[in-house]
């Protein structure tokens, strides 16, 4: 017969860390699996890839023993828990005052009953009871200190056990992103090639031999995007499109920053100049950078202020540009230019010139306003300050990304 009642258990040592964990990750292949086809070709990656890793991250336990109380009643001890050996061999049972300590915790209670990497098989027996650890001390003529030093070294014995098995929580959440992309990665490759299909075809963009030396862009003539026929299109609900690539992406905001940082260099000749003419000098240094297809000009002007890169009558990058003329405008100008994307993984810039004197506080205001805006999805990075990358969608569909750089330049 066991010395625990039914409640009772011995924490820290009922299941293998390393099991439970793998099959942690054997639910989230399971789970990417399952999907049908036409979600995982459709579904925006990131998006979904943060939903499984805040699904499948496991909470550490965290044990407040701050804020620990302490309750006595009596109950019919069992003779072997007795400390005597000679009550502990003769059965029966006691009736002795219990000290019940209750200590909150709070994460995954499940935890309670995993053994760590590291384990001493030191813990105590405990109950669970609404969200409180539960161990008793029961007084067999124990004084004050006594019981005290029970109680200190029981919380210190559990402390101990958790440590170990909150190191490897930590090292699973750590490591489960790296795991769902490639698995996400490897079930999207396979449909794609189950289908004959090509995700990302070439924009007819690279580099041109004739680079201008004065905004340090590469001279070197290297294949950009590879110019690849557009796949045909299977019943699966699924378009390929073309993509501009994150190298070619990357080049283009530098060499649109690097301008712009000639603008602030040189107030007295562009400070009086209208968006429209800061449009065409960008373009006059973007063009000569870049070869586009046979059919013409890389780059194209639309309207009085954007910057367009156009494949088959759609746009693979567009900038905007204007003056600063507040967080009403600037969230407008955002929305103006999502509307003119429809790919699903298209590339802009938003291009601000800021005649304030209060250049800081400007870039303060943009920075928290630009988290309001319905299409934010979030902030990818900062390349230098009044440089900022993020991840929006296009209007009426979070699974088509755009990747936002949103620039600033102080001409006063």
């Amino acid at each position: 017969m066991s010395k625990y009642r039914p409640n009772e258990f011995r924490p820290f040592c009922e299941f293998d860390g390393y099991q439970v964990f793998e099959q942690q990750r054997l639910k989230i292949e399971r789970e990417i699996k399952g999907q049908n086809d036409d979600y995982i070709l459709n579904v925006n990656k990131e998006e979904y890839i943060q939903y499984l890793l805040n699904k499948y991250s496991i909470s550490p336990l965290q044990i407040h023993k701050d804020e620990i109380t302490v309750s006595t009643h009596v109950e019919m001890v069992p003779a072997s828990r007795h400390p005597n050996s000679y009550f502990m061999d003769n059965g029966g049972s006691f009736q002795r005052d219990v000290f019940a300590f209750h200590v909150p915790f709070s994460g995954d209670a499940s935890l309670l009953k995993v053994r760590g990497s590291t384990y001493t098989m030191s813990a105590p027996v405990i109950a669970i009871e609404q969200k409180c650890i539960v161990f008793k001390i029961i007084n067999f003529n124990l004084t004050p200190e006594n019981i005290k030093q029970q109680s200190s070294q029981t919380i210190n014995n559990l402390e101990t056990e958790n440590g170990y098995v909150t190191n490897d929580v930590l090292n699973f959440n750590a490591s489960i992103e790296q795991q769902i992309t490639q698995a996400f990665d490897a079930t999207k490759a396979h449909l794609l090639n189950k289908n004959n299909l090509i995700a990302a075809l070439g924009v007819p963009v690279r580099k041109s031999a004739e680079t201008s030396s004065t905004f340090a862009v590469p001279a070197k003539r290297t294949p950009a995007i590879a110019s690849l026929p557009k796949p045909d299109v299977t019943a699966t609900g699924y378009t390929p499109e073309p993509t501009l690539e994150i190298t070619i992406y990357n080049q283009i905001l530098k060499i649109i920053h690097d301008v712009g940082k000639q603008f602030e260099r040189l107030p007295s000749t562009y400070s009086n100049k209208e968006e429209e003419h800061l449009r065409d000098h960008m373009l006059l240094i973007l063009e000569p950078n870049f070869e586009g297809s046979a059919t013409g000009e890389t780059f194209n002007k639309s309207g009085k202020t954007d910057i367009l890169l156009r494949y088959e009558n759609s746009n693979v990058f567009i900038a905007e540009l204007k003056f600063w003329t507040g967080q009403k405008g600037f969230l407008e100008t955002i929305t103006q230019l999502l509307g003119y994307l429809t790919w699903r993984d298209s590339k802009a810039a938003v291009v601000m010139f800021v005649k304030n004197k209060d250049f800081t506080q400007v870039l303060q205001t943009a920075k928290q306003s630009i988290q309001d805006h319905e299409n934010y999805l979030g902030f990818v990075s900062e390349n230098s300050e009044g440089w900022y990358n993020y991840r929006f969608h296009i209007i009426d569909d979070k699974n088509r990304e755009v990747k936002l750089a949103v620039m600033f330049f102080h001409v006063p």
